[in-house]
């Protein structure tokens, strides 16, 4: 698979987090957009159409992530989303898109707790784009 065909698009208010995850998923191949905070992220998908999107769930309000989500597939229904968070170590919440209701309301393609590692991020977006 040649990664330099997709642009992901990431979504994430932590500056670190944002950096890491950019710098992993460049050195994997990605194109890389980059936005830190929901509003740049709706802004974005205003005007472009990344090949796939990661999303954190608790930006300008807890439950961004989820918004933007149900923003990517009602303007673009194919891009797969996947939602990394540190909500369920912080709060004892956790979800996946395990079951059918769960996957209608969050709308996310995968959920993955926060701390992956780049390999695994890359993994799931190939898993993502070859379905």
């Amino acid at each position: 698979m040649d990664r330099k065909k997709y642009t992901v698009l990431v979504a994430d208010d932590d500056p670190d987090y944002l950096f890491q995850t950019i710098a992993g998923l460049e050195k994997a191949g990605y194109r890389v957009a980059g936005v830190s905070s929901q509003a740049e992220a709706e802004a974005y998908i205003a005007g472009q159409k990344p090949d796939v999107a990661v999303f954190d769930l608790m930006m300008e309000n807890d439950d961004s992530g989820f918004i933007l989500c149900y923003k990517m597939k009602k303007k673009y229904p194919d891009v797969p989303v996947i939602i990394p968070t540190a909500v369920a170590r912080e709060t004892g919440i956790s979800f996946s898109t395990d079951s059918r209701t769960e996957k209608d309301w969050i709308r996310a393609d995968s959920y993955l707790e926060k701390g992956v590692r780049p390999e695994q991020l890359d993994q799931e977006i190939i898993k993502l784009l070859n379905r």
